[in-house]
């Protein structure tokens, strides 16, 4: 008896399900492409996690080839250099996630007072257009400003002014700051664009009461603006941290010029392993280190989430 009430019950859901099916059929079918998306870009690729405890043997191949446990692993954790490595990967990524929620929620701000409307699609344009520029073209543009002999900035602000020009491609004190520019100058408009989009979703009445209450435009910003575009930050904020220790491969390869007198302060994990690699040819080790930066960063966003939860609830993305 109990049974049939079971299979009555699994036969009513059944049942219910088709008829949700057919009524969001419409809906469901846009879904597909991004479904089947996700599966073959995220979920497939997560079979070559085996390489990072294998020595590829490409006459074998992938499953063929001899498990070598954690030696993989060694090749990150044995060099001398790992400190510095990791040093410089955590805390660029750092540095950057505190730019990219103080800087573009301040543009943001900047672009939701202003009232003539052409203006601020020209600046919004203008902002956004460096975050599509492949980080080969930003490279050279960085080069036209630094390059030692006919850079802009040696020529045209230096030397005028009486200073020495600068070989700025040898000297390491300069790329801690350079770097961070460069990084916010080409993600500033996407990140401006995300939180003006949070902003202007606000209700207008609370500033309205707000202004009627005499609260100046700071305790406004202060108040309202920042309280409510809150869930969007944490949520960029989360994502972020999840890849601090995943570093931007063009920013600290390209934009250097891969100069070798650079090292100590543009030197970060990508680049270790993929100069490494250039060498050895192992993608097994490239695997290993892969796994490691996404392990670590697993760890980081659930860890996050949880102090994000224990202080606001509401506000935690899972």
């Amino acid at each position: 008896m109990k049974g049939s009430n079971m299979n009555l019950k699994s036969q009513s859901m059944f049942v219910r399900f088709l008829r949700n099916v057919r009524k969001d059929k419409a809906l469901l079918m846009l879904l597909i492409p991004g479904v089947l998306y996700l599966i073959l870009n995220n979920y497939i690729p997560m079979f070559g996690v085996v390489i990072a405890f294998k020595h590829i043997d490409y006459s074998k191949g992938i499953l063929g080839s001899d498990w070598v446990g954690f030696d993989n692993f060694k090749f990150l954790f044995s060099t001398k250099e790992v400190w510095i490595i990791t040093r410089n990967t955590v805390l660029y990524n750092a540095l950057f996630i505190l730019l990219h929620l103080v800087i573009p929620v301040g543009f943001a701000i900047a672009l939701n007072e202003m009232r003539v409307r052409l203006a601020v699609r020209f600046y919004q344009s203008v902002m956004f257009l460096p975050y599509f520029l492949s980080m080969i073209v930003v490279s050279y543009l960085v080069y036209s400003l630094l390059n030692s002999e006919y850079g802009f900035i040696n020529k045209i602000v230096l030397e005028p002014l009486g200073f020495p020009a600068v070989s700025w491609y040898s000297e390491v004190k300069y790329w801690p700051y350079l770097l961070p520019l460069v990084n916010i100058w080409k993600s500033v408009g996407y990140y401006s664009i995300v939180y003006l989009a949070a902003i202007i979703g606000i209700d207008n009445e609370y500033y309205e009461a707000a202004h009627i209450d005499g609260a100046s435009k700071w305790q406004q910003i202060t108040r309202i603006t920042i309280p409510l575009i809150r869930p969007v930050l944490i949520i960029l904020m989360l994502l972020q941290v999840g890849k601090i220790f995943n570093a931007d491969f063009g920013l600290f390869y390209q934009v250097p010029l891969d100069s070798g007198a650079l090292y100590s302060a543009t030197q970060v994990i990508d680049t270790y392993v993929y100069r490494a690699l250039l060498t050895l040819g192992d993608i097994g080790m490239s695997s290993a280190a892969g796994l490691y930066q996404a392990s670590v960063g697993f760890v980081l966003v659930l860890t996050t989430n949880y102090v994000v939860r224990k202080i606001d609830k509401e506000n935690a993305l899972f």
